[in-house]
């Protein structure tokens, strides 16, 4: 087990009780995301945590394959999925970087409050555009760490030595911006509901690829 594995198999409980920061805000970015799905989006969602936003977008969707590296987390959404009688989501524990290309393409890949908490977050994205159809959109919503809270990236390795905080990556708006349109995504809908909050991004893979 990793140990970002073990931060958030820790905290699964504690952090599924604990009510949304902002659900105004929480509400809009469902309502934004879901004027880009349709009765037949396959959807993927990445660090899909306890589930909430898949069981709240399962309706307007066609199937939801939503992953987690967290046994613990993945176990709370699945309990929550059956509660709630929900049929079409697919709740899987795997990292992203498990996920086998078997060829499967997707309509819409949702990752949020994710990338911040990657190293890898640029190549995450460049694979996030392989794995959409053409057309299809990726859905972020990003702590963007280095705008947020500039001196944060000093405190952070204390935070993770003593167990109070996750693998973060510090990185800014822009940078954010830039790695999305470097991967060949074009920005369709950016929206923050505050300076220290987290930026909310549609990006847009092209209907068709460009001749070499």
């Amino acid at each position: 087990m990793t140990g970002s594995t073990a931060f958030w198999d820790r905290i699964a409980a504690r952090y599924a009780r604990k009510p949304v920061a902002d659900e105004a805000a929480y509400q809009r970015k469902l309502a934004i995301s879901r004027e880009y799905f349709t009765r037949d989006t396959e959807l993927l969602e990445i660090g899909c945590g306890t589930g909430s936003t898949a069981l709240a977008h399962a309706p307007y969707v066609k199937h939801i394959r939503a992953i987690d590296f967290s046994p613990n987390m993945i176990a709370i959404a699945e309990k929550k999925r059956i509660e709630q009688g929900i049929d079409n989501i697919t709740f899987e524990c795997r990292g992203f970087g498990e996920l086998a290309d078997g060829g499967q393409r997707y309509d819409g890949i949702l990752a949020l409050s994710v990338l911040h908490l990657l190293d890898d977050w640029q190549d995450v994205i460049g694979r996030v555009h392989d794995l959409l159809v053409p057309g299809g959109v990726f859905i972020s919503s990003t702590a963007c760490i280095r705008d947020m809270l500039p001196g944060f990236r000093f405190v952070a390795p204390l935070g993770r030595a003593l167990r109070l905080l996750p693998e973060l990556s510090c990185f800014t708006a822009a940078s954010l911006r830039r790695a999305l349109e470097d991967a060949g995504f074009a920005i369709a809908c950016e929206w923050q509901p505050g300076k220290r909050q987290a930026v909310f991004l549609v990006a847009r893979k092209a209907a068709r690829e460009k001749a070499g």
